[in-house]
C-alpha cells in the first residue's frame, strides 16, 4: 500500500473520487489506500463522513462497519502501531461507486468552506499526548455507535465527531478537536436520552 499525507478535507474527498472511477464497487481497502495507511486524522475523517452522509449513513449496518473500523484504528494508535491494520473482512466492505461520487460531490463545496476555516491552533489538545486522549474519545464513540442506529439523529452526531476529531489531526487544529470533544458527550447523552 502507497503512504500519503493529505492536506485537507477537499484533498481527502478528491482522493476518495479518484478511488470511486478507478474501482466499482469501491473497497474500503482501496480508499485506504487512496488516502494513506498512517493517516489516523485521514481514516477518522473517512469513517465519519461515511456514517454523516445521508446517502451513506443511512445504510443498514453501516455504522455499525464504521464503528469496528474505528475501534481497530484507535486501539492501534493506543498500541503506538505506525501503520493501520484491518481484517480482510473488513478492507473488503465495499460501496457502490455511484453512491461515493454522489456523497463526495454533494460535500465538495461544504468541505471547500470548512478547509477556509482550519488553521493551525492550540496544538496542546492535537499533538503529543493529545493523540491519546483523542483516540479514547473515539474508541468510545465506536462502542455507542451501534445502538446508536436505533436512536434518530444520534449517530449523526458520533459522525459528525469523529470527521472533527479527523479535521483537526489533518488541519493540526487543537480548537476544532475541543470541539470534536463537545459532540462526543453530546452523542452519548443523545444516546443515553433515547434509551431512557
Amino acid at each position: 500500500m502507497k503512504d500519503t499525507t493529505v492536506a485537507s478535507l477537499d484533498d481527502v474527498l478528491e482522493r476518495i473520487l479518484r478511488a470511486s472511477r478507478e474501482q466499482d464497487p469501491v473497497s474500503v481497502e482501496a480508499i485506504m489506500s487512496a488516502i494513506g495507511e498512517r493517516s489516523f486524522g485521514a481514516l477518522l475523517l473517512l469513517a465519519g463522513f461515511v456514517v454523516l452522509a445521508p446517502i451513506i449513513g443511512d445504510i443498514p449496518a453501516v455504522p455499525t462497519v464504521m464503528a469496528v473500523f474505528v475501534f481497530l484504528i484507535s486501539a492501534q494508535l493506543l498500541a503506538n502501531r505506525r501503520y493501520f491494520w484491518l481484517p480482510r473482512w473488513l478492507r473488503g466492505r465495499s460501496l457502490k461507486a455511484q453512491t461515493l461520487q454522489k456523497a463526495v460531490g454533494r460535500s465538495r463545496r461544504a468541505a471547500r468552506f470548512v478547509d477556509r476555516l482550519l488553521k493551525p491552533r492550540l496544538p496542546f489538545f492535537i499533538a503529543g499526548s493529545a493523540r491519546y486522549a483523542t483516540a479514547t474519545a473515539c474508541l468510545i464513540i465506536a462502542l455507542v455507535l451501534p445502538p446508536m442506529e436505533l436512536i434518530p439523529f444520534s449517530a449523526n452526531i458520533a459522525g459528525l465527531a469523529l470527521s472533527l476529531f479527523g479535521l483537526a489531526h489533518i488541519a493540526r487544529d487543537g480548537l476544532l478537536a475541543l470541539i470534536a470533544f463537545v459532540f462526543t458527550l453530546a452523542g452519548i447523552a443523545a444516546l443515553v436520552y433515547g434509551f431512557s
